[in-house]
């Protein structure tokens, strides 16, 4: 296959994509000698595996439930600040901007305190961002000021499970040295995620 510019830090992965979506869209990428989501490197190379991590992204983020899928969105853009990974936050971003608009995400990533959401929308944030970076200090009294807020179990639940998988992707992809995208391809990922989900099969 071409190469492309921008690789991962693992080459050996990147030379290795397995039979699949993620090693077709790569192909069709690199054909084009354009930019693309290097995350398809690492989906790309244990296929048959992480597929399954993308039907969990999908359940996670997309099932109905009580908190919105543009929230679920916000919250993994959010965790993935705090967590500095520039890819995730500025895919999420766009993603939650889809569907939240686009000034609403970026005020809340530039200051949550003063970001335009009701009180509860905030409260739920916060404790996002103390699981992410406060996790032995979290309890339940942080969960019941939730529900006091507004929020039910199912909510809190899926909630906190995004949380929890984008404090994987941000590991999974800032070690592994997946590089953000310009501005425009993570606008074209975003509107995707925000249309099409996380499966591609």
């Amino acid at each position: 296959m071409p190469e492309v510019k921008g690789g991962t830090y693992l080459p050996g992965v990147e030379a290795d994509p397995k039979p699949g979506v993620y090693r077709d869209l790569i192909e069709a990428a690199r054909a084009r000698a354009g930019e693309y989501s290097h995350i398809w490197d690492l989906f790309a190379f244990q296929h048959d595996i992480m597929v399954h991590l993308a039907r969990l992204s999908e359940g996670i983020i997309r099932r109905p439930s009580t908190i919105s899928v543009g929230m679920r969105e916000l919250i993994a853009a959010y965790t993935s600040y705090r967590n500095e990974c520039a890819f995730c936050t500025n895919a999420h971003a766009a993603a939650a901007g889809e569907l939240l608009g686009h000034e609403l995400v970026a005020q809340v990533l530039r200051d949550l305190n003063t970001a335009p959401l009701d009180d509860k929308e905030r409260q739920l944030l916060q404790f996002v961002g103390k699981v992410t970076t406060q996790l032995p200090s979290v309890t339940g009294a942080d969960v019941d000021a939730l529900r006091i807020a507004g929020w039910d179990d199912e909510a809190i639940y899926f909630a906190i499970s995004t949380c929890a998988l984008f404090n994987f992707y941000n590991r999974w992809i800032t070690a592994s040295g997946v590089p953000a995208m310009g501005a425009e391809s993570h606008a074209a990922q975003g509107r995707n995620i925000a249309r099409n989900g996380y499966i591609r099969e």
